[in-house]
């Protein structure tokens, strides 16, 4: 990235965590809304770019396409992480990367909805599907996510509603690019 293409951004990372099982009943689909959630097997390195730019072009997702490939694959190849994306209307409209290789600990590495689900009830749905699947196993102590000030302004409104609690906060900059093409 040449310093012409990019831009110097201040943002606050937040780290939040749940330390029992949510006891709050699951959110219902919406009447009227017909949609699967989908666990990928085996799934290529594209396949998880392809989501987490169509949820993060608009929140200056672009950490991971820094990561050496090899590191990427690390990631997604591990047999603790699980990646599912949520369907509707016959294409995927949000996803969630589940990373289980720290002992006790169940992290949602990467979660949301693309640009077209926003505002249609879906994200407490998806998101209630990641904490009960994230908790499934009985050696699961704790979930972690976190949000920053970059993601959707409501992202930490939603985490805290289903129970996860503010752990630390710490400011970070970086530059990102101007130059990457609007997905439509």
């Amino acid at each position: 990235m040449n310093r012409e293409s990019t831009r110097r951004v201040r943002y606050r990372v937040d780290w939040l965590e749940m330390q029992s099982r949510p006891t709050r009943p699951a959110a219902q689909v919406p009447v009227g809304e017909n949609i699967t959630l989908t666990e990928a097997e085996n799934f290529p390195q594209w396949f998880f770019f392809a989501m987490y730019d169509a949820v993060g072009q608009n929140y200056d997702w672009e950490d991971m396409h820094h990561f050496p490939s090899e590191d990427v694959n690390r990631l997604l190849d591990d047999e603790k992480t699980r990646m599912f994306t949520m369907g509707r209307h016959g294409w995927p409209q949000g996803f969630f990367l589940l990373d289980l290789r720290t002992e006790f600990v169940s992290d949602i590495a990467y979660f949301g909805l693309v640009e077209q689900a926003i505002g249609k009830r879906l994200g407490g749905w998806l998101l209630d599907q990641a904490l009960k699947i994230g908790w499934e196993s009985n050696s699961v102590k704790k979930m972690t996510v976190n949000t920053c000030t970059l993601d959707h302004r409501r992202a930490r409104q939603l985490y805290e509603s289903r129970g996860f609690r503010l752990a630390r906060s710490a400011y970070r900059e970086r530059f990102v690019s101007t130059e990457r093409p609007q997905l439509k």
